[in-house]
C-alpha cells in the first residue's frame, strides 16, 4: 500500500491553518466538535441497545456490527459494556460454514463483510483468528467467479452481491474489499484482483479494462451500482441509455482502485478523481441528493484517508481540509438526543442506530490527532 497517495492533482499537505469551509468561512477548531460529538452519540446509543446487545435486530448482525465498529474506532474498548454485548450478539450469528449472517438471509456477504471488520477490529490476542479467518473464507467462496461457472468474459465476474446468488454491484463489492482488506489482504490477492475486474466495468470510462455496452455513454470516469444483468444506477439513465454516475459508488470505486494497488498514474484513477473534484460537496450525495447521504459520508472519508492526503482541492482551485470540513457537517446534523437521522429514509437512513453508527464510523477519520 501506498503511505501517500499523491495524485499530482493539486492536493495539498495542509498547513495547519484553519481551512475555509464550502462557503469560505473558516472551520472550527476540530478539537471543539470530535469529543463532544462521540460522547454525544455514545449516551444515545446506550439507551438505544436493546437487552440481548443488539440494535436494530431486525436487521440480524449488521447494524449491531456496524455500530460496534463505529464504537470500537472512536476509542472504546472490546470490554467496554456497550461494545462487549454487542459482540456477543453478532457472534451468536457465527455459522459452522464460516458465514455470519442470520438465518435464512439473502444477505449474507453484506453481514459477514460488516461483521469481519467488526471482530478484527476488537481482537486482541487472537481472540477471534479462527472465527476472522473462516469468514474470510466464506466471502472469497461467494465471489462470483469460476466457481459460480462465470469466467473474465462475463460481467458477474469478480463483484460480491448481497449474498445467496444475487448479482454483484459495486456497494457489496466495496464492502467486500472492505473486509478482505481489514483481514489483512494484499492488493495481489486473487480475490482482490478479481474484484478489480469488476470495479473497472462499473465505472463511466471506456478503456481496456472496460468494453461494457455503458463505457462510452457517460465516459466521464464516475461509478454506477452495476454493470451487471442489463446494469443499473440508482441515478437513472441518460437519453442514450448511459447508467448515471453518483458520488458514493465514485468514492467506492476508488477505495477498490487503491486496494487492489492502483496507482496514481492509472487513468482509472485519475478519471474518478476528476469526477470527484467536479463534485466535490458535503450537502448531498452528488448525483442522489439526500439518498443514501450517510452512507456516502462514510464512503467518501474513508476514501480520502486511504489516499492519504489531508486537502483536496475541487475543480474551482478551492482548498478544502476534508476532515475539518466533514466534523462540522456531521455535528451541524446531529440530533439533540445525540443520534443521527436522515429525513430520506431511503436505504434504511430513517433507522437512527443505523445513521449513527455510520456516523461514528465517518467521526474516526476525523479523529483529531490528539485524541
Amino acid at each position: 500500500m501506498l503511505s501517500r497517495f499523491v495524485f499530482g492533482l493539486a492536493l495539498v499537505v495542509s498547513t495547519g491553518v484553519a481551512s475555509l469551509g464550502q462557503a469560505g468561512v473558516p472551520n472550527p477548531n476540530p478539537d471543539n466538535l470530535y469529543a463532544p460529538a462521540v460522547d454525544k452519540a455514545v449516551e444515545f446509543l446506550t439507551g438505544s441497545q436493546a437487552e440481548d446487545g443488539s440494535f436494530s435486530a431486525s436487521a440480524g448482525p449488521a447494524v449491531t456490527a456496524l455500530v460496534a465498529t463505529g464504537l470500537l474506532r472512536n476509542g472504546r474498548s472490546p470490554e467496554d459494556p456497550l461494545v462487549a454485548k454487542s459482540l456477543k450478539y453478532v457472534e451468536g450469528f457465527v455459522h459452522e460454514d464460516g458465514g455470519i449472517y442470520a438465518e435464512g438471509s439473502v444477505h449474507q456477504n453484506y453481514e459477514t463483510c460488516l461483521a469481519i471488520q467488526c471482530f478484527q477490529q476488537a481482537n486482541r490476542n487472537g481472540r477471534y483468528d479462527k472465527l476472522l479467518e473462516n469468514a474470510e473464507k466464506y466471502v472469497k467462496n461467494l465471489q462470483w467467479d469460476e466457481g459460480e461457472g462465470r469466467d473474465k468474459s462475463s460481467f458477474s465476474y469478480g463483484g460480491a452481491g448481497y449474498g445467496g446468488k444475487k448479482r454483484p454491484d459495486m456497494s457489496n463489492t466495496s464492502f467486500f474489499l472492505d473486509a478482505l482488506k481489514a483481514s489483512g489482504a494484499s492488493s495481489d490477492d486473487e480475490a482482490v484482483q478479481r474484484a478489480l475486474i469488476f470495479v473497472s466495468r462499473c465505472q463511466n470510462l471506456e478503456s481496456e479494462h472496460n468494453t461494457s455496452p455503458f463505457s462510452a455513454k457517460v465516459n466521464d470516469g464516475g461509478f454506477y451500482y452495476t454493470v451487471d444483468a442489463g446494469g443499473t444506477s440508482q441515478a437513472g439513465q441518460t437519453e442514450n441509455g448511459g447508467l448515471r454516475s453518483y458520488a458514493s459508488m465514485t468514492y467506492a470505486g476508488l477505495k477498490s482502485f487503491i486496494y487492489a494497488g492502483l496507482g496514481p498514474d492509472d487513468k482509472r484513477v485519475q478519471a474518478a478523481m476528476t469526477w470527484i473534484k467536479k463534485n466535490y460537496d458535503l450537502d448531498s450525495n452528488p448525483g442522489m441528493g439526500s439518498s443514501g447521504l450517510y452512507y456516502y459520508y462514510h464512503t467518501f472519508a474513508k476514501t480520502l484517508d486511504a489516499m492519504g492526503e489531508a486537502t483536496i482541492t475541487d475543480d474551482k482551485g478551492v482548498q478544502h481540509d476534508w476532515r475539518r470540513e466533514l466534523l462540522a457537517a456531521l455535528v451541524e446534523r446531529q440530533q439533540k438526543d445525540g443520534s443521527w437521522l436522515n429525513t430520506d429514509s431511503r436505504w434504511m437512513e430513517g433507522d437512527p442506530n443505523l445513521v449513527t453508527g455510520y456516523a461514528l464510523l465517518t467521526l474516526s477519520y476525523c479523529r483529531p490527532a490528539s485524541k
